[in-house]
This record gives structure tokens, sequence and C-alpha cells, in this order.
């Protein structure tokens, strides 16, 4: 059979819940609830670490973030780690990358003005760390704006501290992405190789500046969002970071936190959601671009973010050392018309489960370093998901810098009806029954009626640590 080609869209701190088709009735979504209603909507995913990095490499590489030993944001991928997309070069595939890969540091602030690359298979490589312009001609989106006489310009909102004004949607980097995708597929359209192509636009990660349009279409319903999910939450009962987080995010050095007045909340919302509608307009241009040229029927299409976005819920946004659900879920599509039948799965699966699903789509040898398990058989068989996996592992160790004192070091499951969270560094801990409590406000880490569903969910956990060892190198003999 045919290999099939991959469009790989993975937008950055893109939350479950942005689309139409996942209940949202405020964002216009249409192209990508079109792209659900033909694909499998996996509705329970959920990525590794709620941070970039450790996120990508592990959903790259099909392994956790401790033992791909990129578990912190700065960190360089060991040159040793295979991705999936050197996998598939290897295996013949042409593979292309516009956006950001973010396997290893791009900090212009220490003088890193490009990310450093291993073999990660792209043989094309149009890169942009994020919109802003420190990157100089490093950056492809920056260059992409040079050549048509601007310049990345962002204008305060005059109603809102937190709301920026973005560029307009012509030269904005969701677009610049959807084109450079656009330009790849229409070249690949005769090519005799399978090609594999990575989105990877930075919307709707903060600053929350999407273009003017786009945001003044929810300004006449303001009043009409909803404001964030336990915005007082009682976070002296949690872990210690998120009350700091409360008043500012990212450990107090970024202003967003529960202090902002209900219109602020309802703004920063409504231009997050204006971003994703910015991301579905670019992603319905890019599937027609697949219809084109004819190959759609053989293109497999995965629409995913790196992680997600606390947006105010429980007084705190932007991401850290949390495994609330919209800080680890994501929204998860994928569709192979040949070989995929549309289907909705409530069950769990995590990030790590891709690249070894990938392996499996391209019929590729199995890869003994991967941990996750293959959701092929999951897909292509109308399976059960609620079968595939029982609980999902996420893990933080240390993976941003802003809390020190001493480092954030926690891990967490989630099964179906419960969530646990150790926070390893205080000895203290999380404890949700998400049935009764699925906004997760009542921490009953230290209520005495639940001791026996908590020590149950620890041995859980730690069963699930002790399968994050390498399984490399392969056993060569008995002895």
């Amino acid at each position: 059979m045919k290999q099939p080609n991959i469009l790989w869209i993975c937008t950055d701190q893109q939350r479950f819940d942005t689309l139409g088709c996942a209940g949202n009735n405020f964002v216009n979504t249409p192209h990508i609830d079109a792209l659900a209603a033909n694909s499998a909507h996996l509705e329970k995913s959920y990525v590794q670490s709620p941070v970039c990095m450790p996120s990508r490499a592990s959903f790259l590489t099909g392994r956790y973030p401790r033992t791909t030993r990129l578990r912190q944001n700065g960190q360089t991928i060991p040159a040793d780690e295979k991705p999936i997309t050197r996998l598939l070069a290897e295996a013949g595939y042409h593979c292309g990358l516009v956006g950001k890969l973010h396997l290893a540091p791009a900090d212009p602030a220490v003088n890193v003005t490009i990310e450093a690359r291993t073999n990660d298979g792209y043989s094309e490589f149009s890169w942009a760390g994020d919109p802003h312009d420190s990157w100089g001609a490093y950056s492809g989106y920056t260059s992409f704006l040079a050549a048509r006489g601007r310049k990345f310009e962002t204008q305060a909102h005059p109603d809102c501290r937190y709301v920026e004004i973005g560029m307009p949607k012509e030269d904005h980097e969701t677009t610049w992405c959807a084109e450079q995708a656009i330009d790849f597929i229409r070249r690949q359209a005769t090519s005799p190789s399978p090609w594999l192509f990575s989105v990877n636009m930075f919307a709707p990660h903060h600053p929350f500046n999407p273009p003017e349009n786009f945001l003044q279409r929810y300004l006449s319903r303001l009043d009409e969002i909803p404001l964030p999910d336990a915005p007082n939450d009682d976070l002296s009962t949690k872990p210690v970071y998120q009350a700091f987080d409360s008043e500012g995010a990212y450990g107090r050095t970024m202003p967003y936190g529960r202090n902002m007045s209900a219109t602020d909340h309802r703004m920063v919302r409504a231009a997050y959601w204006a971003m994703c509608d910015l991301v579905d307009e670019q992603v319905g241009a890019i599937l027609a671009a697949l219809e084109e040229t004819g190959q759609h029927d053989n293109t497999l299409v995965i629409f995913m973010s790196d992680h997600g976005e606390m947006l105010g819920d429980h007084g705190i946004y932007l991401k850290g050392p949390y495994f609330y659900e919209p800080a680890i879920r994501i929204p998860l599509l994928i569709r192979l018309p040949t070989r995929i039948p549309p289907q909705r799965h409530t069950g769990l699966v995590e990030m790590v489960d891709l690249a070894p699903t990938l392996v499996d789509a391209c019929g590729l040898s199995a890869q003994p370093g991967m941990q996750g398990r293959s959701m092929w058989p999951l897909l292509t068989q109308n399976g059960d998901a609620s079968h595939h996996k029982s609980s999902v592992y996420c893990e933080y160790y240390n993976a941003m810098p802003f809390h020190r004192s001493p480092t954030a070091q926690l891990t967490a499951l989630r099964t179906n009806d419960h969530k646990i969270v150790v926070d390893h560094s205080h000895d203290d801990g999380e404890l949700y029954d998400l049935v009764a409590d699925p906004y997760e406000t009542q921490n009953l880490w230290r209520d005495p009626a639940s001791l026996p569903i908590k020590a149950e969910l620890l041995t859980q956990l730690s069963h699930r640590m002790a399968y994050t060892v390498d399984p490399l190198p392969a056993r060569l003999s008995e002895w």
C-alpha cells in the first residue's frame, strides 16, 4: 500500500475547548470543525508536559520528557534522540517545516539567534522562533515581512492593557506559515516520494495580539463571554506555585493574573479566540491546497497543539507547574480518508502515542526506543479508545526557570475519574474527583476520607514513573 503523505499542523498553546466542534459557541472555526467531522476526533488527548520543549520532544520521539533528557525549556535535545521526522526521512520521505521546532534554545538575550539542529530529518526548514523581529535574517517570517517592506509591530489596545492589536491577516505569522505550507504542497504534487510537512504556527500563544478585524467580531458580544472557571479558587490549599503565579504569570514576571478586571478577562479571551479563528481560516486554505492538487485522499492530516493555556482559570494565565485540564488537554484530529473512518473517541490518549502511530501508518519497523502505544489499531479499526489507556502521565522537572526555591519538580496522573499531582519539591500535592468536581476546585489531598483513592493513585503513578525508564540500549544477548 502506498505510504501516505503527512500534513502535521501544530499550533502553540491552544487548549482543547477552542473549537466549535469541542462545544465553544463563540469561536468561528468552520474549517477545523469540518476537518473534525471527517477525522478521528480524540477528545481526551493529553500532552506529557504543560511546557513547550519537553512536550514537543516527547511527541516527536514517542518518549517521555525525562527519557528524552529534554525536560526543560532552554535545553538542547541530545543528538542521539530520533524524532519521527528523522525516521521518515531515512525511509524516503521528503520533510519540511515552517515555524518553530523548539528542540533547542533560541534566545537573542543570550546570543542564540537561531535554533541549533540535530539530525531532525527536515530538508526544508523555514524557521521562526516567534513573530518578533529579534531573530533578524535568521527568521523566515522576518525575511517574509522585509520582502514586503514591512516590519513586525503591534499596538497597545486602547481599552485593555493585556491585549494588543496585531499584524493584519495578510502579514501575520499564521498566514506566512500557511503560505509556506501551500507552496510546499503544490511543489510536491508531482513528486514520486511521500512527504511530511510540519506547520508549526505560533498562534494562539501570548501575547494576545490578533488582527484588529478578527478581534472586532467579539467586541459587540463582550459581555456575553464567560469569565474564567474558578477565578477565585482557594489556591492556598494547593502547591505554592499556583498562588504565586496567580499574582502574575511566569513567577510574577508577566502581568496576567487574578487581579484583572472582568472586562480584562473577557478581552483576553476574545483576543485568544480571535487568534484561534485566524488559525482556522489559514488551516482551511492549507486543506484547500490538498484538494486542489489531488492529494487529499492520500494525505494523513494531524491537527493538534503542543500544550494548553490556563486563560485565567483558577486565577492563572499561560502555563507553569500545574496540570489542570486547560494546561495539558489539547485538540487532536487525525484524518486519512482511505484508512481512518470518521469517529469521536472519548477515551484517554497520550501524545507520546503519536510517533509510534505514524510509524505504523507509514509501514515502518517498530522502534525499540519508543515508549508510547500506537493508536493505529484504534484509528483504523474503529476501536474503543477507553481500552487504549487507563491513565495519562505528565511531568514537570524544573521545566521553566521561574520557581527556584526549591525548583519545581512535579508529576501527575489522570485516570477517567480522578487526577493526582505530586509536588516532590514540597511533599505536597493535589487530588481531584473529576466526576464530582470537573473544574478541579476541591483539593482532596489532605481529606481523610479520600485516603484509599489517594493510595491507589499514588501506586498507579509510581508504576507509570517506573515505566519511563529508557528501553535503550536494546538487549543483545541473555548474558
